[in-house]
């Protein structure tokens, strides 16, 4: 018997972090510059197969490198969504420094960043269960490439870019735990 479309959406990596970007990133105005990107179909998302660090890190150069060759008006942006490797945060949060670096030798610092999305992300300083922990959690661990010069002509058409770490927590707070969770289902 064939899985359902909604048992196969559920495990498929790709469809749950669509999901989670329509509902969440986008749906609640997490990120106010998502919108725009997604509606125009700029949005990459990529499963990894990856099951080591060494493996992703050649899977983010190369997605690196495909976002640098590739026109904005295109794909603006990436999500690298890994689902076999770095569940656990601490060694996701310490493989950043790895992509990082990965960045500054492809000679792309300047260029292009990352930013990093987790399923257990911690804020430094906050307890695992702060909902505002929650801005950056996502289904599967993800590494978001993102160009500079899109971040920046975003960031100046903001009125307040400073405030939107705030409006995010403020948001989360009012939706409150179960709230997130239905979201996500």
């Amino acid at each position: 018997m064939a899985p359902s479309d909604d048992t196969a959406a559920d495990a498929d990596p790709v469809a749950l972090t669509r999901r989670w970007l329509e509902r969440a990133v986008i749906g609640l105005n997490l990120c106010p510059f998502a919108k725009a990107v997604h509606a125009k179909g700029q949005v990459r998302i990529v499963a990894s197969d990856a099951t080591t660090p060494a493996a992703l890190l050649a899977e983010l150069g190369e997605e690196l490198l495909l976002l640098r060759d590739t026109p904005a008006d295109v794909t603006d942006t990436t999500l690298l969504v890994h689902p076999q490797v770095l569940g656990d945060f601490l060694d996701y949060n310490d493989f950043l420094d790895q992509a990082d670096a990965l960045v500054e030798s492809l000679g792309l610092d300047g260029v292009l960043q990352l930013a990093s999305f987790h399923p257990d992300y911690q804020f430094a300083g906050s307890a695992p269960d702060d909902l505002a922990n929650g801005t950056n959690r996502s289904p599967f661990p993800t590494l978001h490439l993102l160009r500079e010069d899109s971040v920046e002509r975003a960031v100046a058409a903001f009125p307040d870019p400073d405030a939107i770490v705030d409006r995010n927590i403020a948001t989360l707070e009012q939706l409150g735990r179960e709230g997130w969770n239905a979201l996500l289902r």
